[in-house]
């Protein structure tokens, strides 16, 4: 017994460990009603590389047998390795042995209500049982209905309509109605994954006074002969508050009366005050009677400051609700007022000049004056003059006349005309020519401005110095300098044309031009250089060449018929003319060739101990450079080394021999002559081979001992098995048991030896029946008792056979409550002398062997 406690340990683990091999998502509970479809969207994962899904049971109203460890059933659908996934009746197994773990029953039943289980068994033989909960009634269950907590009028609101349930198979809607009006629509949406399982219809309106209090339905429908499964009804509570003004709009001379109404015409809840308002400026307020709500605002000799919009608000616990009425006074033209846009105006552009003058209703007819002269057919409230010239300037006022009678002619405005200074130029006050780095000094010049100038500009910009308005100096005069203008500005700017300096510089933008070959310049191709120049001034102009800072020729063009590695260097090309001379920047001319020059260097160079380091380097001249180096030994094999350095750490004297490299790049493939590595042995070597001959010399000795020993025992064995073939037939019987072993503490293994080796196998015994002292040997017939009788002085050989059964463990998630029988069965061989033989034992079964 005291072996049950570590077993169950062993089990408990063993079933832990698979939960942790299994991974599940699914909805928690699945809704449905009978005659409807279950969509059991479903995932799943087998930690561990390569484990796939095997086996698959689908229980309902399942149960585990502890005794018989197993699990008890209504078996809905079953798939095994060899079925595959297939419908089974009602339940359709929709995923994979990998991931996917998706379910389908169709049509439902109210029996399905419970819980669902899914056995699992993987490839590797690992279980799970998970378990999921359906909720099956015998009908539709209503839709919920979800309203925001507060409805107001005008307001837009998003209402929802829910239900827990969605199948492919099985299409539902949900329908909204409002009492009084047809269905209305809605967005529908639907969600069916590992997470949430929904379908769901979203409702955006704008509800009206009139909606408060009725009743809001949404429906559950089947697009199939269903029809209508199930509905839902909600109150609406729409909270407002409406007005209404008399009269709408009010036109009124001035000095006359008016009077004006608010009514509450809705509110929930009650109204609580109502006012009028005019700019925000309280005018009247009261209370409202449960009777009568309104409000009446009467104004007594009206003035045109009366005029403009009148608010009408009335407030509950919703807020307020408003309407408005617009009051017109009627009144003639005041004094009128021009207006010049803009003002002042710049000569060419177009200005606009209104005539302003207050009056309700507006004025109809307009009279415009110049200098106080009438400007004939203009009678607008505005004109414009598309191009204003200086001759436009001058003063202008007008005369406003409505329904009511002419105004009054107001003040004068004056119209200004301006322009940007005339006839702008750029000087040069500097002698001529200019060379490069020059000061040179220029005058910006105009003749007429309105209004003055005020500051000039330059183009192009620099830090030049500025001696007086207008003239500026510019100090050491580049020589690509770009042609100079000035403008002259007040409100706006005209600018001259730009003059040119004309500066004189040595030979600029000097470089040297490869003409051939286009490509890469390879040993031996013909090579032609260029020296070119991007400007000069004067363009009288010179050509020298230089090869790395030393002089080599006159002349614009520079030649190789055959050119070598030895032609390669830096090349520089001189450009001169009467102001000076440019040199181009350094022109590296490379010339690629193959792999040349390779020899191997050996570091260190006299030789080495073994277990040192060694370095043999190839070392080349090629370009471009080598790309890959090749390594061979004394006996030209392939090393398969492919780096410059060859490191040998620790070198051993089997390293020592000739060794020589290739190099490749991609223009061929040069080798090195070969180089001598020397390798000596170290002191330590030199004492272990020592060591290792006179240790053979004294191992010598004892083999040969053991050569005799094992010679004599060889024949001792030939002698005897000689003896056996000439023994006569024996018989004996074989006694079989079965027991439980024994712990290794409470007795000793049996023939008073222990191997564990022999543990979970068969042990075999070869049994030998020696020739007694008074056994001779066999010379009558089969019939003689001679012949037949064993020795009374034989040898009772026994040997035993020890056969284990190997424990397998059951990998699931269940700890079974009895361990397995770990018995040992014993097979016992004796060996039966002459004489009777012993009574037959219940336990044991005798069978006759002849040899």
């Amino acid at each position: 017994m005291h072996l049950l406690g570590p077993l169950f340990l062993l089990l408990g683990y063993l079933a832990s460990s698979d939960s942790q091999l299994w991974s599940f998502e699914h909805p928690e509970t699945l809704y449905a009603w009978e005659g409807s479809c279950i969509w059991i969207p479903c995932r799943y994962r087998i930690l561990g590389s390569g484990d796939t899904l095997k086996n698959l049971t689908v229980y309902q109203h399942y149960s585990y047998d502890k005794e018989a460890r197993k699990y008890n059933g209504t078996v809905l659908y079953e798939m095994t390795d060899t079925m595959g996934p297939v419908s089974q009746g009602r339940v359709q197994f929709l995923g994979d042995n990998r991931s996917n773990c998706t379910l389908r029953i169709h049509p439902a039943k109210a029996q399905d209500s419970g819980l669902l289980g899914l056995r699992m068994t993987s490839v590797k033989d690992s279980k799970w049982m998970e378990e999921i909960s359906l909720n099956v009634s015998k009908t539709a269950p209503p839709p919920r209905i979800e309203l925001p907590p507060d409805i107001q009028e005008h307001q837009k609101v998003t209402l929802t309509c829910s239900l827990d349930y969605s199948c492919f198979e099985y299409q539902i809607k949900l329908q909204w109605s409002l009492e009084g009006s047809q269905f209305l629509s809605a967005a529908l949406s639907t969600s069916l994954t590992t997470k949430t399982v929904f379908t769901q219809s979203q409702l955006t309106f704008q509800p009206q006074w009139t909606h408060h209090g009725k009743n809001l339905t949404c429906q559950l429908w089947n697009d199939m002969a269903d029809g209508l499964l199930s509905q839902e009804t909600v109150r609406l509570d729409v909270k407002q508050l409406k007005t209404k003004v008399s009269p709408g709009e009010v036109n009124v001379i001035e000095g006359d009366s008016v009077t004006m109404t608010c009514q509450v015409i809705s509110s929930h809840p009650e109204c609580q005050t109502i006012s009028w308002l005019k700019d925000g400026e309280l005018q009247s307020q009261q209370e409202p009677q449960q009777r009568d709500k309104t409000l009446t605002l009467t104004l007594s000799q009206v003035t045109r400051w009366m005029g403009g919009k009148y608010r009408c608000e009335a407030h509950n616990d919703v807020g307020p609700a408003v309407s408005e009425v617009d009051l017109q006074v009627h009144y003639a033209p005041g004094p009128s007022e021009v207006q010049i846009h803009p003002s002042p105006a710049k000569e060419g552009n177009t200005v606009k000049l209104t005539c302003i003058s207050q009056a309700s209703p507006p004025p109809t007819n307009y009279t415009w004056y110049y200098n106080k002269d009438k400007i004939l057919n203009r009678t607008g409230e505005s004109f414009q003059i598309p191009e204003v010239l200086l001759s436009h300037a001058g003063s202008y006022s007008c005369l406003a006349q409505n329904s009511l009678g002419p105004g009054q002619l107001g003040q004068e405005a004056e119209l200004d005309v301006q322009y940007s200074p005339k006839e702008v130029t750029t000087v040069i006050q500097s002698p001529t020519p200019i060379r490069e780095g020059d000061d040179v000094t220029l005058l910006c010049n105009y003749t007429s401005s309105n209004p003055s100038v005020t500051r000039y500009q330059w183009i192009p910009q620099g830090s030049w110095k500025e001696l007086l308005p207008g003239v500026v100096m510019i100090q050491k005069v580049p020589w690509n300098a770009v042609p100079v203008t000035c403008a002259a500005c007040n409100q706006w700017c005209s600018w001259g044309l730009p003059v040119n300096l004309q500066v004189q510089y040595a030979p600029k933008g000097v470089a040297v031009l490869l003409l051939s070959p286009r490509s890469e310049i390879h040993s031996g191709h013909s090579v032609l250089l260029q020296c070119n120049f991007s400007s000069s001034h004067p363009m009288d102009v010179r050509f020298f060449w230089k090869k790395n800072g030393t002089f080599l020729k006159e002349g614009r063009q520079l030649s190789f018929d055959s050119i070598s590695p030895e032609d390669a260097g830096t090349y520089n090309c001189l450009v001169s003319n009467s102001i000076g001379q440019s040199t181009s920047e350094a022109w590296a001319l490379q010339v690629l060739y193959a792999p040349r020059r390779l020899r191997v260097s050996i570091s260190p160079k006299d030789g080495v101990t073994e277990g040192k380091k060694a370095v043999l380097t190839c070392e080349s001249d090629a370009n471009p450079p080598i790309s890959q180096y090749i390594w061979f030994d004394w006996n030209n094999q392939n090393l398969h080394h492919n780096h410059q350095t060859l490191r040998l750490d620790p070198v051993r004297v089997q390293h020592s021999g000739a060794y020589w490299c290739q190099g490749v790049n991609s223009l061929g493939v040069g080798q090195s002559p070969p180089s001598t590595l020397t390798v000596y042995y170290s002191a330590q070597t030199i004492s272990r081979q020592v060591a290792l001959g006179l240790g053979l010399c004294l191992a010598i000795i004892p083999l040969a001992f053991m050569g005799v020993k094992l010679h004599r025992t060889w024949k001792r064995i030939q002698s005897q098995q000689g003896l056996q073939e000439n023994s006569s037939g024996q018989s004996f019987f074989v006694r079989n048991k079965k027991m439980r072993r024994a712990p290794a503490s409470e007795s000793p293994h049996p023939m008073g030896c222990y191997n564990p080796v022999m543990e979970d196998s068969i042990s075999y015994a070869a049994l030998r029946f020696p020739v007694g002292e008074t056994d001779t040997p066999r010379t009558g017939g089969a019939g003689t008792p001679e012949a037949r009788r064993p020795s009374l002085h034989r040898d009772n050989t026994v040997t035993y056979s020890v056969v284990q059964k190997r424990q397998v463990g059951d990998y699931e998630n269940v700890t079974p409550d009895v361990p397995e029988d770990d018995g040992l069965h014993y097979s016992e061989l004796v060996h039966l002398g002459v004489g009777e033989r012993r009574l037959r034992q219940e336990e044991v079964e005798y069978v006759t062997l002849k040899h």
